[in-house]
């Protein structure tokens, strides 16, 4: 027994060396430098108190929960959630990273737990469990070594306290770990993960790195001019990736795309330490370049939510070339106050102002956005389209529940419920600004819910009122991505893939009045159709009137014959075609007058106004419609449509038979029977009015050039 013992003691310290050795083997980066080796060798030698703390808080929050028939590692009470305090940018995210890690392998962890026999431990109480699986995969990923602390701190007593309980038990630890992995067959511990995290975080790895040019510093030759410099050779797309390459993003003119094997490369250069270039996923840059668009010279921007710091630092670049201002929203601790204005003085912001209220909780009417015509509605969503969630929570703020719904791959259908809900009442809230015109929206959720459904509920509600013109959704101002199979004409949306993640983007603007687009005269036009200017005269300019009867005399030279007594025949007729549209149209006096003066001073043929309903083609007699040689004003009546016939024919009166003399002028007329010109015997001619008017026009055929009339100085009656 003591022997097998023995053999047992062996068997474990094999293992720890075991491990030891696979450890080295991870594959490293493909330039294998120096610099990178060194600074992963600090990392595995741990890390600071403060640290393990923040961690084992997050943890809390996000550790699976199992049934209590399947709870055999207890965690304590976590309904109050912890406060977190950061002592800079890299304790954060080595937190966040910590935390995940633990939540990845927290099955593996807890029967590591129980195998060894170190848990439960009467020593350590429920509420320092997340702390004690925390530093356990820490413990295990430095190949179970004492951890080497560079800079020392304030030490916080249950960090030491977890820390020497689990190094006595370390042997134990370790034979554990590898029953395990002998059980999955697994060569590392990254093996036994599910295949959908396994393959989720080879995509991560793998996405591209965006980085936004702040042209407050450098221009975009400078930048280009710089990284060949360093080495870097510009390519066309992200295909044509190899190694120190980078090219231009296809959709925002001033974003790069590195790959994602030059993270810590890009970090130590100039370019990104003096925040000439920021590191920053791509679907907030679409969404800044989408409000941009949508901005004239002097208009604000509203960002309802703080969270996202480079988007704000971003869209402040865009338009430094304007006097307009941008206003973010919710910065109420004086912590945040200071982390923002620290960030905004590095990039060189100057055209921002922090309002301390909620977007919810202010007014429409608020006189400090009155020049507001955008809001940049970017809300808190579910997040499951990114591939990092652990950059996705740091750069926008996000929650860390985000780490358990991706680990599980799927957010419960409650906090969707809750989410959308309040995604909803944001965007209702936005559309109530009155003077805003459009509102951009943009997610990172893969989920109708918070997408479509969210923005076509704000628009049928119609909560901006009658008073104001109504939302509508606009395409997008840059191409169709050729991977985003759900875009549709008016939403832009990006599918999680190789190269991106997932983002979903609406426009919402509101509907432009048709009137905006239309003359004053076609304003009145409108208005006289609709009977709204009964009385009143709207008088073409002077020198419209001048051009019209010069083009006019022009086009109707040639059908202008003889001597002034034709003139004046034809200003009677044309007279006579006034009067009689007069009597059937009921034209104010006001018009006729005008009408008839202008005729007055032609003293030549003017055609009738495409305005003016002409005479009925039925109320012209049999002779003029057989005539094969009609006149002008003949042509223009036949050309009328139907509907314009039969109006006339259903306006028609009782006609009397009035006999009117006219100056001894000789007319030809033609001959029912045939095309001979045929000169009448008497100087007068019939004509049919109606029963209330003394006038009616029935156009004779114009003279022909053969007849010479004689002229004969009597009073013009008809005048």
């Amino acid at each position: 027994m003591n022997c097998s013992k023995s053999n047992f003691v062996s068997l474990d310290e094999d293992v720890v060396n075991d491990i030891s050795d696979l450890s080295e083997m991870k594959i490293s980066d493909e330039k294998g430098s120096t610099e990178k080796s060194t600074m992963t060798l600090i990392e595995k030698n741990g890390y600071h108190d403060s640290i393990y703390i923040n961690a084992a808080k997050i943890f809390q929050g996000i550790h699976n929960k199992k049934p209590q028939d399947r709870i055999l590692v207890r965690y304590g009470d976590d309904s109050s959630s912890p406060m977190l305090t950061f002592k800079d940018e890299y304790s954060q995210r080595v937190s966040y990273e910590l935390a995940f890690s633990a939540l990845k392998y927290q099955d593996l962890l807890e029967k590591i737990l129980l195998d060894s026999c170190v848990y439960p431990c009467q020593s350590i109480p429920d509420e320092l469990t997340s702390l004690l699986v925390v530093m356990l995969y820490d413990l295990q990923d430095r190949k179970f070594q004492a951890r080497e602390i560079v800079d020392e701190e304030e030490p916080v007593a249950e960090v030491r306290k977890i820390e020497h309980y689990l190094y006595s038990f370390k042997t134990k630890l370790a034979a554990a770990l590898a029953r395990c992995r002998i059980k999955h067959d697994a060569l590392s511990i990254e093996c036994i993960l599910p295949e959908t995290i396994r393959k989720q975080e080879q995509r991560a790895s793998a996405l591209p790195l965006y980085a936004w040019i702040n042209t407050f510093k450098i221009s975009l030759q400078d930048v280009f001019s710089n990284l060949k410099k360093k080495g870097f050779t510009r390519v066309e797309s992200v295909s044509d990736f190899n190694h120190y390459t980078y090219c231009m993003d296809q959709h925002c003119h001033d974003v790069l795309v590195f790959p994602s094997s030059l993270k810590e490369e890009l970090l130590n250069l100039d370019l990104f330490a003096d925040y000439k270039l920021l590191l920053q996923d791509k679907s907030r840059s679409l969404a800044v370049h989408s409000v941009h668009a949508l901005l004239s010279t002097d208009d604000d921007v509203v960002v309802a939510h703080m969270g996202s710091r480079l988007t704000i630092a971003h869209m402040s670049v865009l338009v430094n070339h304007s006097v307009s201002r941008i206003f973010v929203c919710g910065v109420k601790s004086p912590g945040k106050e200071a982390e923002l204005r620290n960030l905004f003085r590095h990039v060189g912001c100057e055209n921002i102002q922090l309002l301390r209220e909620d977007f919810t909780e202010i007014g429409p009417t608020d006189q400090r956005l009155q020049k507001a015509k955008v809001i940049l509605l970017l809300p808190q969503c579910s997040g499951v389209g990114v591939g990092n969630p652990i950059e996705f929570i740091l750069n926008e703020h996000g929650d860390a529940g985000l780490l358990r719904d991706l680990f599980q791959g799927s957010v419960s259908e409650d906090k969707l419920s809750i989410l959308a809900e309040r995604q909803l009442k944001e965007l209702m809230h936005a559309m109530k600004f009155n003077k805003v015109q459009a509102i951009v929206y943009c997610t990172s959720s893969v989920y109708p819910e918070e997408n479509e459904l969210v923005v076509n509920k704000a628009l049928e509600s119609r909560v901006e009122g009658n008073k104001v013109q109504p939302y509508r959704l606009v395409p997008p101002v840059f191409p169709i991505c050729s991977n985003s199979k759900a875009s549709t004409e008016f939403f832009f949306k990006m599918e999680p893939s190789e190269i991106s993640n997932c983002c979903f983007l609406a426009i919402l603007e509101r509907e432009k009045d048709s009137s905006e687009n239309l003359s004053v005269k076609d304003i009145l036009a409108r208005a006289a159709a609709k009977g709204l200017l009964d009385g009143i005269v709207v008088e073409k300019s002077r020198k419209e009137e001048k051009k019209k009867k010069k083009l006019k005399m022009t086009q109707h030279a040639s059908n202008i014959i003889g001597n002034g007594v034709e003139t004046k025949i034809e200003e009677f007729l044309h007279h006579e075609a006034l009067s009689n549209i007069h009597a059937e149209d009921s034209v104010s006096k006001a018009v006729s007058n005008t009408e008839q003066k202008t005729v007055n001073k032609t003293n030549s043929y003017v055609q009738l106004k495409k305005a003016t309903n002409p005479v009925s083609d039925s109320a012209l007699p049999k002779v003029l419609k057989r005539t094969s040689n009609l006149s002008s004003i003949g042509k223009v009546y036949e050309r009328q449509p139907l509907t314009r016939k039969a109006r006339a024919e259903h306006r028609m009166v009782v006609l009397k038979p009035v006999e009117i003399v006219l100056p001894p002028v000789i007319v030809p007329y033609l001959c029912p029977q045939g095309s001979r010109l045929r000169m009448p015997t008497h100087h007068c001619w019939h004509d049919w009015i109606g029963a209330k008017s003394l006038r009616g026009g029935i156009f004779p055929p114009p003279l022909s050039k053969a007849v010479k009339p004689t002229v004969v100085k009597q009073p013009r009656p008809w005048l």
